[in-house]
């Protein structure tokens, strides 16, 4: 078998699958092992990759023990054909994760490959999300690497994309924390990048300019750390754009807990409302199409009479009784549920019931 995929030999391959038709199932059911389709998309015979993947597709995630997928190690052979004809087959092949988290994506963007990074965003635009063991994005990897032109590729390619998620990618990612901590303008200042810090300077807000690390650290205090322990290593430029951009050291921002999750909003008795929001929610996950359309249903007919009530007030001779009933019902009510009685802008726990 290794000599066939080696060769690319399909003669000998279907002479050992007449001899043995479980041949193939068997190597399947290892997890981690080089399977014909490694070997063929290393060795760049491209009929056979085709023929391996029209037999048994299930080879193309498999990754062999030294932690690589088939599309990995054409790459890293340098095996273009190969490559585009497993993405032709199979587009999510482009985010499979080898070793230390790293998708084909990553690994071209890595080495500054444009016309392939381009290749695989317009093929699964998806891919742009992943990120590797380290916490990495794409853009991290780019500016890690010193490949200016891809991260230039990829900003474009951001701002451009008509995906439906597209304006949250441009949002997150740029100023996504690896696992120290760093964004991308982290990293752009502690490897001294001027061209990347103009970039992400023109994207980010405020507050993503002004981001900590896990030690505390902004983008301006590593630079200013650079240059107060290198004196040799010349960051004025990043160290103006910064200051001009109103960037902060780490002292001077506000502390921020480390979690995002309001601890007393769980120790306070939870009110009429909320309990209420939590049953339908509950109850709507189990809920039915058909029931959750006659819901929708009741729930717009309610709304609509509600607003239709509100636009035609009674007639002259019946305000002084509605009012009155009006009023005596809303305080019983606003007893009954707790509700403050003063102003006129409705408690945030009757909104959220509305949403």
């Amino acid at each position: 078998m290794i000599e066939a995929t080696q060769t690319g030999n399909l003669n000998v391959l279907y002479e050992l699958i007449q001899e043995d038709p479980y041949v193939l199932e068997r190597i399947d059911l290892v997890p981690f092992l080089d399977t014909p389709l490694h070997v063929a998309a290393c060795a760049g015979h491209v009929h056979f990759v085709m023929e391996m993947m029209n037999s048994r597709p299930s080879f193309a995630r498999k990754l062999n023990q030294a932690g690589f997928s088939p599309m990995h190690l054409a790459l890293r052979n340098d095996k273009i054909q190969a490559v585009l004809r497993l993405l032709k087959f199979d587009k999510g092949l482009v985010r499979i994760k080898r070793r230390e988290g790293l998708t084909p994506l990553h690994h071209v963007v890595g080495i500054g490959n444009l016309d392939l990074s381009i290749r695989f965003l317009e093929a699964c635009p998806e891919a742009i999300e992943d990120v590797t063991v380290r916490d990495e994005t794409a853009f991290h990897l780019a500016v890690k690497n010193d490949m200016f032109e891809a991260f230039e590729v990829l900003m474009g390619w951001l701002q451009r994309s008509r995906h439906e998620a597209a304006q949250r990618w441009e949002n997150e990612l740029l100023s996504w924390r690896g696992v120290e901590g760093n964004t991308v303008l982290h990293i752009a200042a502690i490897r001294n990048r001027p061209q990347v810090v103009k970039v992400l300077l023109e994207n980010l807000s405020q507050d993503h300019i002004n981001a900590n690390n896990l030690e505390g650290l902004t983008a301006l205090d590593i630079v200013l750390e650079r240059q107060r322990n290198e004196r040799q290593v010349d960051n004025r430029e990043i160290m103006d754009m910064l200051m001009k951009a109103t960037g902060l050291r780490g002292s001077l921002l506000p502390k921020i807990p480390n979690s995002s999750i309001s601890i007393n909003s769980f120790r306070s008795k939870i009110s009429y409302f909320q309990k209420f929001a939590t049953m339908v929610a509950c109850g709507k996950k189990g809920i039915s199409n058909e029931m959750r359309n006659t819901f929708l249903a009741v729930t717009v007919l309610i709304i609509t009479a509600t607003y239709d009530a509100s636009l035609n007030p009674p007639k002259k001779g019946d305000n002084f009784l509605s009012q009155n009933y009006q009023i005596s019902s809303f305080s019983k009510f606003s007893q009954e549920a707790n509700l403050p009685m003063g102003g006129h802008n409705p408690p945030q726990d009757f909104t959220d019931l509305i949403d």
